[in-house]
């Protein structure tokens, strides 16, 4: 469908590993809320970016790897195409990835930017979505992803060999986590604690996270 005057341009950004077996054709259907939310009738129409400098969404067979970096003109309501495609590519995911959507308010920079109005402030909104065959993966990705930003963050005032126990507390907090996601789906409840962004949890149970103590 065309979306004119949309209020968003929306970019997809990330790079997920792929199950050697996964072909075109599953990975084409896994993506179908992309494509189809941009008006396009397969993967291959949509797959280029709304900007040329883009890469747009690629498949690499030998790599096994599926590559965004594509931008798509919307509204809010993308966000529910989001959720279904993280769901899809739970079933065609060999490792956890974090996926990057952005979404730029179209109309921010076309306005007079005076600070003292607040209609004038721009609507941008940023989400980090994860995709992965099971909890533990998907939960991988979340606490290296927290490691590194800290760390980052940390390093300004103290010696990254003095951040040990930062990290080990870290780990404490995503292994209660993964505890209690098992705990929840043996007793058939949602998780609590679960937190948000995970575009769909794939399979319950399987192996606790490497570095979860």
């Amino acid at each position: 469908m065309s979306r004119y005057n949309a209020p968003f341009e929306i970019h997809v950004h990330g790079q997920v590993a792929l199950r050697a077996d996964v072909s075109f054709e599953q990975l084409q259907d896994a993506l179908k809320p992309l494509w189809k939310y941009a008006g396009a009738r397969s993967l291959s129409d949509a797959a280029g970016s709304s900007y040329e400098d883009e890469p747009g969404i690629k498949f690499d067979p030998q790599e096994h790897l599926l590559q965004m970096c594509w931008t798509v003109a919307g509204d809010d309501d993308f966000r529910q195409a989001l959720d279904e495609m993280c769901m899809n590519l739970n079933e065609l995911a060999q490792s956890g990835a974090a996926i990057e959507v952005t979404f730029y308010d179209a109309d921010f920079d076309d306005e007079d930017e005076d600070e003292e109005d607040a209609e004038s402030e721009s609507r941008d909104d940023f989400l980090m979505l994860f995709v992965g065959p099971d909890p533990a993966a998907i939960m991988q990705v979340q606490r290296d992803l927290l490691v590194q930003d800290v760390v980052s963050l940390m390093e300004r005032h103290f010696d990254g060999a003095e951040l040990g126990g930062v990290v080990s507390e870290i780990d404490k907090l995503f292994g209660q986590r993964f505890d209690d996601l098992v705990n929840s789906l043996q007793l058939g409840k949602p998780p609590r604690g679960s937190g948000g962004g995970y575009g769909g949890q794939g399979h319950g149970g399987g192996r606790k996270p490497r570095h979860l103590h």
